[in-house]
């Protein structure tokens, strides 16, 4: 079984790796051999192969079909990139951490520079389709199956207060497109499930939320959520830009990690996945991006470790987030003096990130050798959770920062052009270059 997860890897999730690296790297100037660097450094992230091959997930092909998504998009294929997203959302609903972003970025470009009505139509038509054939299993089942009892079997919670007639023949298709769309939202499991390092667990150390209702919980996550993707929304909506796509997919799924109800662990793939992609964009692999998305990814794993060591894979947790931060040159990025550094990593955020490395390995050794509090069994999952959800905070900001600055920034190809068509300086002679 472990097989099928390798094998529907290599079919979904590494094309699309290949072709969205190749596009985007190709639309930011960067040259092949920095670009297959980059795109060795993605397959490789700890966090993504510990869940999938490890902890046994599918992650992968929901995470392919949205990089297929956004190489379709970088390459100026709406349609396919509709289908390929509504594939990722049908496959597993997590996806919908990506939806505003992805949604703003369509309706941007149908706004921009000019509206264009057939655009959308064809947009909305495409999107319509696929989510039908996706659905269409779910609705035939009841006539295929004889799921005649249906119609007898308590309203589901999305038709309560509808007066629908029970026996007609439509009815279970009905209750089977809303008890699927019921499910996509697990009110019902509380705001959140296991310690997960997002601000609601945090906040729930200090002030207990279990207090308020979860009516009142559902609105506050849903608010807080809202604000957090705002930003990236509404750049996407007012600059539906290529170049800016994989950081608000970053701030996007950041804010729905933080904030959103309901937050698992192994969540945390979805803004690691956007944010790792930037390796392949312009100035991905100089120190400065670099140590933050290598730090991001490491920092990822270490709070996923008391998943990870129930499932006695403390092993493979040490072996790939070491061998990633030796490949990824952590050690120079933090000891080699800025000065000596073209473009080097900045003094704050060497010892940032230098202080959260020395904590997680403080931690590791106070978890492996020392007892906690027989009143606070959890300290150490606890003080995880934490470390875990500041340091997401921090990854949060500083993807909203790189926003305005590429943002502040003209798009590589656009100084290229405008560097073509610029006049020669007087007094000097032109070189045709063939």
């Amino acid at each position: 079984m472990r097989a099928t997860v390798l094998i529907s890897e290599y079919l979904i999730y590494m094309p699309a790796l290949v072709f969205f690296v190749r596009r985007f790297s190709q639309s930011q100037r960067v040259n092949r051999w920095e670009a297959c660097v980059a795109l060795v450094a993605i397959m490789m992230q700890p966090a993504t192969i510990l869940i999938d091959h490890a902890h046994f997930q599918y992650n992968t092909v929901m995470l392919g079909f949205v990089v297929a998504s956004m190489a379709c998009l970088n390459a100026g294929r709406r349609l396919w990139g509709c289908v390929f997203f509504v594939a990722a959302l049908g496959f597993k609903q997590m996806a919908l951490y990506y939806a505003p972003a992805i949604f703003t970025y369509l309706l941007g470009t149908c706004l921009f520079p000019r509206i264009s009505v057939v655009r959308f139509a064809n947009v909305a038509i495409v999107t319509g389709l696929s989510f039908a054939l996706v659905l269409t299993p779910f609705l035939v089942a009841p006539f295929l199956n004889g799921m005649d009892t249906v119609s007898s079997t308590e309203i589901p919670p999305l038709l309560q207060g509808l007066a629908l007639d029970r026996t007609a023949f439509w009815y279970p298709s009905l209750v089977q497109l809303a008890q699927c769309i019921h499910r996509i939202f697990p009110f019902a499991r509380g705001l959140f499930e296991d310690k997960v390092a997002n601000f609601w667990c945090a906040a729930h150390t200090f002030h207990k939320l279990h207090r308020y209702p979860i009516s009142l919980l559902q609105r506050v996550s849903l608010g807080a959520t809202g604000l957090a993707i705002l930003p990236a929304c509404l750049a996407l909506l007012v600059h539906p830009e290529r170049r800016i796509l994989p950081l608000s997919l970053a701030v996007s799924s950041w804010g729905f990690f933080l904030f959103s109800f309901q937050v698992h662990e192994k969540s945390v793939l979805l803004p690691l996945l956007p944010m790792t992609l930037l390796l392949g964009g312009e100035g991905g692999l100089l120190p400065q991006r670099r140590a933050w998305i290598t730090w991001v990814n490491i920092l990822a794993a270490w709070t996923m470790f008391p998943l990870l060591k129930r499932d006695e894979l403390r092993v493979p947790y040490f072996v790939l987030t070491l061998l990633w931060a030796w490949l990824m040159g952590v050690d120079s990025l933090l000891f080699t003096p800025t000065s000596q550094q073209p473009l080097g990593l900045d003094p704050m955020s060497k010892l940032l990130h230098g202080a959260y490395y020395l904590g997680m390995i403080v931690w590791h050794v106070l978890e492996a050798f020392v007892e906690p509090p027989a009143g606070k069994p959890d300290l150490w999952v606890v003080i995880n959770v934490l470390v875990g959800a500041s340091g997401f905070g921090i990854a949060y900001l500083w993807c909203l920062w790189s926003l305005w600055q590429t943002l502040q920034q003209g798009s590589p190809a656009a100084a290229v052009a405008v560097a073509a068509a610029a006049p020669p300086p007087s007094g000097r002679k032109t070189t045709k270059v063939l």
